[in-house]
């Protein structure tokens, strides 16, 4: 199979071997990335390679925006020290810069040799994710501790509310914005858990049925943005508070 050169710079910065290695290696293991880390291991590379299994649990949120456009980038690393340091900070933020001009791919590759570099001074596994998103009802929210950032853009531009829609987002972890948006496979899953539970409960069989159809109400508008309570007037929902505005995409990251 052919191996892209993405996928030979995300080894490479997982590991920190060379690109000639991680392509050698990823060719003999068919693509799967896990393997070839196995692979480099049997073959020497063991010192950076055993760096590939320490979990990236740490690490910031950066977001910057310009104009109708904004990117979130999520850099990864595995402990809190290398994550408060300037160099790593410095990196996040020039991808999100690139990121803006260029696109996702484009900052990732940027940024490449600056990680490869750190990885080699500070010796911690590193991994980074870009996401952009373009469009005029842009908000954004970061968390004070920078681990948890959110971007959402409304049908009609709304500074104000695209802020506190964003801030919705980052504290109440909606997965959908529509009810209607819920996967049928993750109500599927729920039901056979109430159907388990419902056993277990001694529940008439009978009755089953109406009792579902009022846990998959509930399920699919809690997991829905516009159906949420609004976190600053408990008595509205979000669809409520934008007062016939709408959400077109959000994207929430947290480390």
């Amino acid at each position: 199979m052919t191996i892209t050169a993405s996928q030979v710079n995300e080894l490479r910065q997982r590991t920190g071997i060379s690109m000639m290695q991680c392509k050698k290696a990823l060719e003999e293991a068919g693509g799967n990335e896990e393997k070839a880390i196995d692979i480099m291991r049997k073959k020497g590379a063991a010192k950076a390679a055993e760096k590939a299994d320490r979990v990236t649990k740490q690490g910031i949120v950066v977001i910057k925006t310009k104009e109708n456009k904004a990117t979130i980038v999520k850099f990864l690393c595995e402990t809190d020290f290398v994550a408060k340091n300037e160099e790593f900070q410095a990196i996040a933020n020039a991808a999100a810069d690139i990121a803006l001009q260029k696109g996702a791919d484009a900052a990732k590759v940027s940024q490449e040799q600056a990680i490869k570099d750190l990885f080699n001074k500070l010796g911690e596994n590193m991994s980074m994710e870009i996401k952009v998103m373009e469009g005029k009802g842009i908000g954004d929210y970061v968390h004070s501790n920078c681990k948890l950032g959110v971007l959402v853009n409304l049908k009609d531009p709304d500074a104000e509310k695209a802020r506190d829609v964003a801030m919705q987002i980052a504290a109440m972890n909606p997965t959908v914005i529509n009810p209607e948006d819920v996967a049928d496979s993750d109500v599927a899953k729920e039901k056979e858990i109430w159907k388990a539970q419902l056993k277990n409960e001694n529940k008439p069989e009978q009755i089953w049925d109406k009792i579902m159809m009022g846990k998959e109400k509930k399920y699919r508008e809690e997991s829905a943005l516009m159906k949420q309570s609004f976190i600053k007037d408990g008595e509205k929902t979000v669809e409520q508070y934008l007062e016939g505005n709408t959400v077109v995409e959000f994207m929430r990251v947290a480390i």
